[in-house]
């Protein structure tokens, strides 16, 4: 334990150049919520409170519940939940328009990001992630996935018929319920289809203070 100091101490073994790395880090991790996700173009959405940070944050709630459902490790599925965008800092949101012509080097940016901190374990949980092997990395991309959806109905709500044709599908594009293939995925999937935006806060209304 350091003496004079009021801090407690004990167990920590972190170097100056450990906590410098650290802190440049969470800087960056603090940058996703300044990051405008890209489907809005092509959405014809203004939409600023859509940000990669308030999307990682839902996605991780998704994650954790499905990973309930399906029995499966909440922790590890939270994790990827949480990291699945990090890379995005780096190289930016691109939506399908986008990806037809821009090459982005994933594995170097996570690299770059995550091998240098001081713990091996988010290298190691989005590597997971990416070969989505094993059940939590499935679900982890599903919550990414049901995010989307729930984006959508918020936005067929406002009267997106863009959003609309996106959730329904049209022709070679399919709905994005068929996108979720694990059973927990779809049913919660299911049940977003059916629920309006607005039912959470049914029967909470009222005109009087208490």
């Amino acid at each position: 334990m350091m003496r004079n100091s009021k801090f407690i101490t004990v167990g920590y073994t972190g170097s100056m150049k450990d906590n410098n790395r650290l802190a440049d880090f969470l800087f960056e991790v603090g940058t996703m919520r300044r990051i405008q996700r890209m489907h809005r173009q092509t959405l014809l959405i203004e939409d600023s409170s859509d940000t990669i940070a308030s999307h990682s944050y839902r996605v991780t709630l998704i994650g954790w519940h499905l990973a309930k459902l399906a029995e499966a490790d909440p922790y590890k599925t939270v994790m990827m939940c949480l990291l699945h965008d990090l890379g995005e800092i780096r190289s930016n949101d691109h939506n399908w328009v986008h990806k037809r012509y821009v090459k982005v080097f994933d594995e170097e940016i996570r690299k770059d990001q995550l091998e240098t901190l001081p713990f091996g374990d988010l290298f190691e949980i989005t590597s997971e992630y990416e070969k989505r092997e094993t059940l939590e990395a499935q679900l982890a991309k599903e919550a990414d996935i049901i995010d989307q959806i729930l984006l959508l109905r918020e936005y067929e709500w406002q009267g997106s018929k863009e959003a609309k044709i996106w959730l329904e599908g049209t022709g070679d594009k399919s709905r994005h319920l068929d996108r979720l293939k694990t059973e927990a995925g779809r049913e919660l999937g299911a049940a977003i289809y059916e629920r309006s935006p607005s039912d959470w806060w049914k029967g909470l209304a009222t005109g009087h203070n208490r």
